[in-house]
């Protein structure tokens, strides 16, 4: 087996380049799948990056993202869901069986998490048999908790496996990324948890470096740059049954600034080196 037959780089990583010349990189450096973005595929084209990416044999590994689910206002409710729904559609025609989702932060004026993960909860279980019967499973990621406010009261495997465990795993399951479990010595724990339940169905890989530039997001560091050991992390999902694909995920300014073509060769070199 290629050392790369498992590598999936997501479309963000490298968001500089056009969707062609992603594919045009991946298919020159051997990479065997794509992890793609609604916002820049709706650009493209749903039908034409369907195409383009089919033509390739290029496997879309994830959809990102759906989610933001935890308003209470009825009509900016039904509005996540049907923009939910429309995300699975989506996945779908693109040939993905996994749709990434962050839940969303907590409501202005809200000071309640844990209202905030019922109404998680609620829509999951209208989305999960809408997405079981378009061939695609809702995975749950869990964000650092300095996003707990903002963008996502899901913070934990754990917090995210309990959500999921209420409904069939194939309809809901969790996304295991590095860059934002890799603090929380429960993980290895939760992830032997998800895969006796078969609901790993993600897993990204992004590195922890310091210090965390203004704003936070985009401080995804590149392979090998930070704080993780990502062989470890490798290693307790696949003893936990995962044998899916291994996406690297980078939200960094300074890579966007670079050469995409520059950045996604070294990007497989340091996921060669760092993960393989």
């Amino acid at each position: 087996m290629s050392p790369l037959a498992r590598f999936s780089v997501n479309q963000m990583t490298v968001k500089q380049l056009s969707l062609p010349e992603l594919v045009e990189g991946c298919l020159e450096l051997g990479i065997p799948g794509v992890g793609l973005w609604r916002e820049p595929v709706n650009v493209y084209g749903l039908d034409a990056t369907a195409a383009l990416v089919g033509a390739a044999g290029l496997a879309v590994t994830t959809l990102c993202r759906g989610g933001f689910l935890t308003a209470v206002d009825p009509l900016d409710r039904k509005r996540a869901l049907d923009d939910n729904r429309a995300a699975v559609d989506e996945a779908a025609a693109l040939g993905t069986d996994t749709l990434v989702l962050v839940s969303g932060g907590l409501p202005s004026g809200s000071k309640d998490l844990h209202g905030a993960r019922e109404r998680v909860a609620d829509a999951l279980g209208e989305l999960g048999p809408y997405a079981a019967s378009r061939g695609v499973r809702l995975a749950i990621e869990p964000l650092h908790p300095m996003y707990a406010a903002d963008r996502c009261v899901v913070s934990t495997l754990a917090q995210a496996l309990d959500l999921a465990e209420r409904f069939p795993a194939d309809q809901v399951g969790v996304t295991v990324d590095t860059y934002h479990l890799w603090w929380d010595d429960t993980a290895p724990a939760q992830i032997a948890r998800a895969g006796a339940g078969g609901r790993i169905h993600a897993f990204q890989l992004a590195d922890w470096t310091t210090p965390l530039p203004e704003g936070v997001l985009n401080g995804r560091g590149p392979l090998g740059d930070g704080s993780i050991d990502f062989r470890a992390w490798r290693a307790h999902v696949e003893a936990a049954g995962y044998a899916g694909p291994i996406e690297v995920e980078l939200f960094n300014d300074a890579l966007w600034a670079r050469d995409g073509r520059e950045v996604l060769a070294e990007t497989t070199a340091r996921f060669l080196e760092h993960a393989g």
